[in-house]
């Protein structure tokens, strides 16, 4: 099964193309990050992801879409400008048929380290040591979208 993990943001929208064999094993397949200037209005950015997010589905064609739900944010400028990008990063998938599965950061590190609360080292330690790679994947955004991508096989 190939699933697409999604970390949503405006400036920066994480994503992980991770296939899963037989047994449940990630095996990434690429993974990386959407990045918008700040110079750009909120639209122009939003459209840099909406395009992106496009030309990801085409060239890996995944067969589930995983993406982190917005719990809530201290700031509600932040809240706004990531709630539009995961409504673009949704209607990218619905465009393309693409079943989607939403998780909240808890049920993701519970999924990723057994442990809701588990700190962000923990949760990229744990897909370094799954998906068999010799370095943590970096930026941190396309570390969480691989944990997406697991978690998303694991409670589908």
């Amino acid at each position: 099964m190939r699933i697409l993990g999604i970390d949503p943001g405006l400036a920066i929208t994480g994503w992980a193309v991770v296939d899963f064999d037989k047994d449940g094993n990630p095996i990434p397949i690429d993974y990386g990050a959407i990045t918008t200037p700040k110079g750009l209005t909120v639209s122009q950015r939003l459209s840099e992801i909406y395009k992106d997010m496009n030309s990801l589905v085409k060239k890996f064609k995944p067969e589930y879409a995983g993406v982190e739900t917005l719990l809530f944010y201290n700031n509600a400028k932040t809240a706004i400008s990531v709630g539009e990008a995961r409504g673009v990063v949704l209607l990218v998938f619905e465009n393309s048929n693409i079943p989607i599965k939403e998780f909240s950061p808890l049920q993701v590190k519970s999924a990723v380290t057994g442990y809701g609360k588990a700190d962000k080292r923990q949760v990229q330690e744990n897909v370094m040591r799954f998906c068999k790679l010799d370095s943590i994947p970096k930026p941190d955004d396309a570390a969480d979208a691989i944990a997406i991508a697991i978690a998303t096989n694991r409670l589908v």
